[in-house]
């Protein structure tokens, strides 16, 4: 006989995500936020990170961080932006880059962008420069002429993924800024699939290789 509780939680606490009140002796180390501790933590974090304070998650997945960024161009308040964001925390990229309108849709980030370093550049131009200065490489992610299988490629180790805007794609100066396009092979009628599975897709590839 199992020794597990297999009692149904009540009903306040069906679908209900997290952990409730941490049980006494609270644990003393000041990684830990008081307020969950004694609330309870409903936060979309991994186990080890329960009761954690969000400074404390965030200096922790700096020690970890990978050499892998990603960029993504918001000219239409995409919604997509909010779901790259929110994969780009599951790979614990170094940073993320907005590039045109500082502000953007969050929604579909589910305030994952909390626990990521996120970057605004206002133009190509800028944020080839700090590309440069950071010694980083662009990879543009778009199925445009001139662009290579992107699983013909071993991406590098330290290099940004540049998306396009949902419908445009990369914009001509981005594309230049480029040191290599790559794209993502399709075997259906559509002519693209969106930005977040893109980025989905792209993100995994090089964590294959470096993560």
């Amino acid at each position: 006989m199992s020794d597990v509780n297999e009692e149904a939680p009540p009903a306040e606490l069906r679908g209900v995500i997290g952990v409730g009140p941490h049980p006494r002796p609270w644990p003393t180390d000041d990684r830990f936020d008081p307020e969950l501790l004694a609330a309870g933590d409903r936060r979309n974090v991994v186990d080890r990170y329960r009761y954690w304070r969000l400074e404390a998650i965030v200096a922790d997945l700096d020690t970890s961080r990978h050499g892998l960024h990603v960029a993504i161009q918001n000219w239409e308040h995409d919604f997509n932006i909010g779901s790259v964001v929110r994969t780009a925390n599951a790979f614990n990229v170094a940073g993320v880059h907005i590039l045109g309108r500082r502000r953007w849709n969050r929604r579909g980030a589910m305030v994952t962008d909390r626990y990521l370093h996120v970057h605004h550049h206002a133009d190509a131009e800028e944020f080839a420069g700090w590309a440069k200065e950071a010694d980083v490489t662009l990879i543009g992610v778009d199925n445009l002429p001139g662009s290579v299988p992107l699983e013909s490629v071993r991406l590098p180790e330290r290099c940004c993924l540049v998306f396009g805007a949902e419908g445009p794609g990369l914009t001509d100066d981005v594309v230049a800024a480029c040191e290599q396009l790559v794209a993502i092979t399709q075997y259906g009628s559509t002519r693209s699939i969106n930005a977040g599975a893109a980025a989905a897709i792209a993100m995994y590839h090089w964590a294959r290789d470096w993560a």
